[in-house]
């Protein structure tokens, strides 16, 4: 039986066979071309790439985009590196600078502590400030030293510049301190340069008021107020602050310490007291005539 030669792969076949063999005949005369060392062929061979090379341009611009894109994509791969590190370091540099902040704070009020001028008998403890228990009910801050030091109630309490209130319960190693402002807080003061006495007392306000002036006309706004000494709680002379006239009309004690910085406190050792063991005592009796004397110059003496 006869093939039907009128099928599609009967007409492939042959074809493919011509284009393979022309394909290998011009890649085995390429390799000659460029293996054949003689001056004509290397004449030929820049003509021909000359020729070819430039109009292939086109062919090469994917490939240069690509590796552009490539380079490109390691420079932000870089670059993005670097920021990260930079706002790392610019974090760190964040916290030194809020601790070199905290430190300047804390050496100024070590320096203004130091340079404050007291009464030279009394003395002193320096404690840091651990706690604020303020609230609109009671006002006051806890102290890292105790009883182990020697603190005891009702001493005078101040920061670097002015009085900021006494202490009020004593533990082993720590100890309260009530603030001016608390309404707990009554202390003697005297207005400067007039010398009025008054009671300044707290009301869980910034400026507490100040009660029974004896002449208020004689008060002014930016006077001077300093600590009485009156019963002998406080030491005489102790800054507390400069009047102002409140909203409310009121006079009322601008405190010289600042309560929104309390980072160490000096506690001052008052003077000790004696003791009263007989309250009769504090009535003079009148003196008793000398013994040497005769009676009759004692009654002469009462007849005059």
């Amino acid at each position: 039986m006869a093939r039907d030669r009128t099928r599609p792969e009967d007409f492939s076949r042959p074809l493919r066979r011509i284009l393979v063999g022309g394909l290998v005949l011009l890649l085995l005369g390429i390799f000659l071309i460029w293996r054949i060392d003689s001056p004509r062929v290397e004449q030929f061979r820049a003509a021909l790439i000359d020729r070819v090379v430039p109009s292939f341009e086109w062919l090469m611009t994917p490939m240069t985009k690509v590796a552009g894109m490539v380079e490109n994509f390691q420079s932000y791969t870089r670059i993005y590196e670097q920021n990260q590190e930079l706002r790392r370091e610019l974090q760190q540099m964040k916290a030194w600078k809020e601790a070199a902040l905290q430190l300047e704070q804390k050496n100024a009020r070590l320096l203004d502590l130091n340079q404050v001028r007291l009464d030279p008998k009394l003395t002193h403890v320096t404690g840091v400030v651990l706690a604020d228990s303020g609230s609109p009910f009671r006002q006051s801050v806890l102290l890292n030293v105790g009883a182990r030091d020697g603190i005891r109630d009702g001493w005078a309490t101040m920061d670097g510049i002015g009085l900021v209130g006494r202490i009020s319960g004593v533990g082993r190693t720590t100890s309260r301190v009530i603030l001016l402002s608390d309404t707990n807080s009554r202390i003697p003061v005297t207005v400067q340069p007039s010398g009025q006495r008054a009671l300044l007392t707290g009301d869980n306000s910034p400026s507490p008021p100040l009660e029974f002036l004896d002449k208020p006309d004689l008060v002014r706004p930016g006077d001077r107020v300093v600590t009485s000494g009156d019963g002998g709680v406080f030491p005489a002379d102790l800054l507390v602050g400069q009047v102002a006239q409140g909203p409310d009309r009121r006079l009322r004690v601008r405190l010289a310490a600042d309560y929104g910085r309390l980072e160490f406190l000096r506690v001052l050792r008052s003077h000790e007291l004696e003791p009263i063991s007989d309250p009769g005592g504090l009535v003079a009796q009148p003196p008793a005539p000398p013994a040497d004397l005769p009676v009759a110059a004692t009654a002469e003496g009462a007849d005059g």
